[in-house]
């Protein structure tokens, strides 16, 4: 199965790490991966800005370097979530509304690809760790992904899953919102990070770069000892 990954903005500049645990672990499954070397942003800054042109001009070069894939896996529940999005971007455009709609039809967010497409639910994986998992925004209301990640975690060998109050409530982070609402924004990962410290674990887990960026940020700044982790790191640990 041939796989190319869409390493996303993040994964390209603050997430390297997680981009090659993501290769590994999907390697590991069988599948050959390739890099498309045109990939850029997918334009979800410009698309939630309300800057639509400029999203369109993303999407068209993110769509001609993917559709020839087969398969699109990325690392972001909320960058996959925008590529989902492309159809709808482009609906009055015919020509480019059908060629964005067979992209977001082969992407994938990475635990999504692993439990839905492959079938699988047990990497092999060893984490021996209590941790918390925070379900971000994108993936969960945009994806509808409920089960995926959490079908994996509890196959980690050594994982103590702790349950994360209000597990299912925004960071705070939301890209351009963190810029735009500073104030609001850091009242929502305050309470965040509250609910991280109150569930006793010593790792936070999350499927998306941009809320894990976020929280560590803040968890960093207050000085806690709670590690933050993609799930992709964690699948990638073996024994």
């Amino acid at each position: 199965m041939k796989v190319s990954l869409f390493v996303t903005c993040l994964g390209e500049i603050f997430y390297q790490d997680v981009a090659k645990d993501v290769v590994e672990v999907l390697e590991r499954l069988g599948c050959e991966i390739d890099l498309p070397g045109g990939q850029i942003c997918c334009g979800q800054p410009a698309y939630n800005s309300g800057y639509r042109k400029d999203a369109q001009k993303a999407a068209k070069q993110m769509i001609t370097s993917f559709e020839d894939s087969e398969y699109i896996v990325a690392p972001s529940g909320s960058c996959a979530a925008m590529v989902k999005e492309y159809p709808s971007l482009f609906k009055e455009d015919s020509e480019w509304q059908e060629r964005a709609r067979a992209v977001a039809e082969k992407t994938y967010e990475f635990t999504q690809f692993i439990v839905h497409v492959l079938g699988v639910e047990d990497v092999g994986a060893v984490y021996r760790a209590r941790a918390t998992y925070h379900t971000s925004c994108h993936m969960l209301r945009l994806l509808k992904e409920t089960e995926a990640p959490f079908k994996l975690l509890k196959n980690i060998r050594g994982l103590e899953l702790l349950p994360l109050k209000n597990s299912y409530d925004c960071c705070g982070f939301g890209g351009t919102f963190a810029v735009k609402m500073v104030p609001i924004s850091e009242q929502m990962v305050d309470e965040k990070v509250r609910h991280v410290e109150e569930s006793s674990a010593d790792v936070l887990i999350a499927a998306d770069s941009g809320c894990l960026m976020n929280i560590k940020g803040r968890i960093d700044r207050k000085g806690l000892p709670i590690e933050v982790k993609h799930i992709a790191q964690l699948l990638n640990t073996l024994a």
